[in-house]
């Protein structure tokens, strides 16, 4: 039997879509939660995964290129796709399911790698898997909601987001304080704490889409929306025409947020491939990833992770009140200036404890990011090519950490002196430009 079974018969006009309760709107976006686990993983401790590899640290980010390329050539690809599909199982489920076994895959495997090739590879299912899942995820927001509870919609997934990379974040130090796992590791292999860590996601990102999809099913189509979908060429000619056009038709608004998306987005990369880094320069005085203290570094970004996105998880849900008073827009300039001063900061902090006045900042900034650009984008795009739309949008996410990869490896000594300090301090300045250009985007929909 498939998911189409149990949709509810109060949906049965698509263009009169139902009003969801909180709780309805949170259980339809649960299924981020374990796909943001497994990027918070990513972020926390693919780094660390690279130095106990062997791997030099200028190539840290050049390594991690897997998820912003995938990401580039994948997701709008699926977005045409979805947009196209009518299956019995839903317009964006099947999307849902081969992209969460993907990544299950992924992340049940990663920890065993045994070598820079091996984890490359991994990286490279995983990432595949996270964005076959995500852009299906963000239009089925769009599809689902009508434009009163879109912000709450698109928020609720920023919070999840912070909620879930908080877990990713602080589950090696729960693991070591709470259940006793070493943090020591023999050299060239990764320690037990991160292996258990990646098995809890490979559960999660499976449960939580599950729970999701037959939870709140997806709308079915009315007989006319069907026609229209069926009626629409399924080639794959087809679907890189059907992108071709969609850029060339880019609304405005959606056009000028490219800008802020270069900065935000350059920057947020660089310190999540260096932030570890720079924390055991700046607080642990080692750059050795087989000592004792490197561990210690890898345990404190965790902690602070854990905190900027548990604020990410608050001050997600608390912004949609003010995202509709003043303007999405001018809500995520002022986050994003909170986020590029604590970057900048980093640095100079020498004490531990420093470094969690820094992750106030960055968890607005970050609970900003996930939430307001897409109440942005939801109130520009046309409804029928949402999930096109979605899909050209993360290639604005995903170009600049492609340009971050290609250019740190060659930029990493001779402009920043090899010193991953300084790469925060970069990070900081592109998120402060990001800021500036917010105000060149006009929000809404242009009238006709």
């Amino acid at each position: 039997m498939g998911v189409a079974a149990t949709m509810p018969v109060e949906s049965a006009n698509p263009s009169a879509k139902p009003r969801l309760t909180p709780w309805r709107i949170a259980e339809m976006n649960l299924g981020f939660l374990g796909l943001q686990f497994s990027f918070g993983l990513q972020q926390a401790n693919m780094s660390p995964i690279w130095g106990y590899l062997g791997a030099e640290e200028k190539n840290f980010a050049w390594l991690g290129i897997a998820g912003p390329l995938t990401g580039l050539i994948i997701q709008p690809i699926v977005g045409s796709m979805s947009d196209r599909t009518s299956s019995r199982w839903g317009r964006r489920t099947p999307y849902f399911l081969i992209g969460a076994m993907m990544c299950t895959m992924g992340l049940f495997l990663m920890p065993l790698a045994m070598t820079v090739l091996m984890a490359f590879s991994l990286l490279l299912l995983l990432d595949v898997g996270n964005n076959v899942t995500m852009e299906p995820y963000r239009a089925y927001v769009n599809d689902r909601l009508d434009a009163s509870q879109r912000s709450f919609g698109f928020l609720s997934q920023s919070s999840f987001t912070g909620l879930a990379q908080c877990l990713a974040y602080l589950s090696p130090t729960i693991l070591v304080t709470l259940f006793g796992l070493s943090r020591d590791a023999t050299e060239g292999a990764i320690p037990t704490f991160t292996l258990v860590s990646f098995w809890i996601g490979a559960v999660l990102s499976m449960g939580t889409i599950l729970w999701s999809i037959t939870r709140v099913p997806e709308l079915p189509l009315s007989a006319r929306e069907r026609a229209r979908i069926e009626a629409l060429p399924k080639s794959v000619s087809a679907t890189f025409a059907e992108i071709g056009d969609a850029m060339r038709a880019m609304p405005k608004a959606m056009r000028s947020m490219g800008v802020m998306s270069l900065f935000q987005w350059f920057g947020m990369y660089g310190y999540w491939s260096y932030v570890t880094n720079s924390i055991s320069r700046s607080v642990f005085g080692t750059t050795d990833a087989s000592t004792a203290a490197y561990r210690d570094a890898v345990l404190t970004n965790g902690q602070v992770g854990a905190l900027y996105n548990l604020l990410a998880f608050v001050s997600a849900l608390a912004m949609a009140p003010y995202a509709r008073r003043i303007g999405a827009g001018r809500l995520h300039a002022a986050c994003l200036v909170f986020a590029g001063l604590a970057m900048l900061a980093m640095p100079m902090i020498t004490a531990k404890s420093g470094l969690f006045v820094a992750a106030i900042g960055i968890g607005l900034g970050w609970g900003s990011i996930m939430g307001n650009p897409y109440i942005i984008l939801s109130d520009t795009i046309p409804p029928e090519r949402t999930g096109v739309y979605m899909g050209i949008f993360n290639m604005f996410i995903c170009a600049p950490m492609v340009l971050f990869a290609v250019t740190m490896p060659f930029a990493y000594e001779p402009l920043l002196g090899g010193d991953a300090r300084n790469v925060l301090i970069l990070s900081g300045t592109c998120l402060l430009l990001a800021a500036i250009a917010v105000f060149r985007i006009k929000e809404g929909r242009p009238s006709a």
